[in-house]
């Protein structure tokens, strides 16, 4: 979903089970605009033992939901032992979360909803300690956008 000028906005939950949400906020590009909102389905086989681009504001990801930013939300399902990698160019920051399970995050263990920050790494290691789902966005570390292959 992308604010715009400005949106009124409500969720409901319509499923008998409780729904986890992740809200995450990303600086745009640029203010103002229309606003905006897109689904998608992205089934857990697809991102099974590796990360898959979920969002994106780079034009190469053209089977991502499009963002307005110079970011990507990747997400990934890893069984207890295994380890995805992702490479990190200067400048870039990064959020994970584990909406699941427990990994390590180059060394440093994060349990189901806790959030690391993570900046200054040219490669970011996730290994499952647990089975697990996490999700990761990859931004640049200040207001100035820049393109990124």
């Amino acid at each position: 979903m992308s604010a715009g000028a400005g949106i009124r906005h409500a969720e409901y939950n319509l499923e008998q089970e409780p729904t986890r949400i992740f809200q995450i906020w990303i600086t745009p590009c640029s203010a103002g605009g229309s606003p905006a909102w897109g689904s998608q389905p992205f089934p857990k086989a697809d991102r099974s033992g590796r990360l898959v681009t979920l969002a994106s504001g780079f034009a190469n990801d053209t089977d991502a939901l499009p963002i307005r930013a110079s970011a990507r939300v990747l997400g990934a399902t890893l069984k207890t032992g295994e380890t995805v990698e992702y490479a990190f160019g200067e400048r870039r920051h990064g959020y994970l979360v584990p909406a699941s399970g427990a990994v390590e995050i180059n060394g440093v263990r994060i349990d189901a909803c806790d959030g690391a920050a993570i900046k200054d790494v040219a490669v970011v290691r996730i290994t499952a300690v647990e089975d697990s789902e996490v999700v990761m966005v990859d931004t640049l570390s200040d207001r100035t956008q820049e393109e990124r292959p």
